[in-house]
């Protein structure tokens, strides 16, 4: 192996760009499966955010900022031109969902209701933190390949 490249048999594999693009399609998985959920079951989601220890009004502001995100990063992801943004944005929001699940752990909520979706609600909190960070991680080495490339 060198430079990111492994040879297989007479086959170039870059490694840097396998990264990037596993980065690329799980959080285009991630955003598609959780943030269709959402929207096809939104009054549940906004129970369930309304269950969480914030006020009413911005718990539904919330749910609905939530599943606008989720469904916007798609695209960014999609698109060469905006891959770079929709990283970043996908890194930002693990950190926010992560940092949520940090205080959860170390009880800062009176209660602590999960409203994640898919197989992804069935995890245990410390789950969910290896699962987020673990995107974090994976989320972080596609960007540092893409800002590379582009230099």
């Amino acid at each position: 192996m060198m430079d990111g490249v492994l040879m297989v048999t007479n086959m170039k594999i870059n490694i840097n760009w396998l990264v990037f693009q596993a980065a690329v399609i799980a959080f285009v998985v991630l955003w598609t499966m959780t943030g269709l959920e959402k929207l096809i079951g939104f009054g549940e989601f906004q129970d369930a955010m309304q269950n969480q220890t914030l006020p009413v009004g911005i718990s539904r502001k919330l749910a609905t900022l939530i599943v606008f995100l989720e469904l916007l990063f798609v695209p960014f992801l999609l698109f060469r031109k905006t891959q770079k943004w929709g990283l970043l944005l996908s890194i930002l929001l693990m950190t926010v969902f992560s940092t949520y699940i940090g205080l959860v752990w170390m009880g800062a909520f009176p209660r602590v209701p999960c409203s994640c979706a898919g197989f992804i609600e069935s995890m245990s909190w410390s789950g969910h933190l290896l699962f987020n960070l673990a995107f974090i991680l994976l989320g972080v080495l596609g960007l540092m390949i893409k800002t590379e490339v582009e230099r």
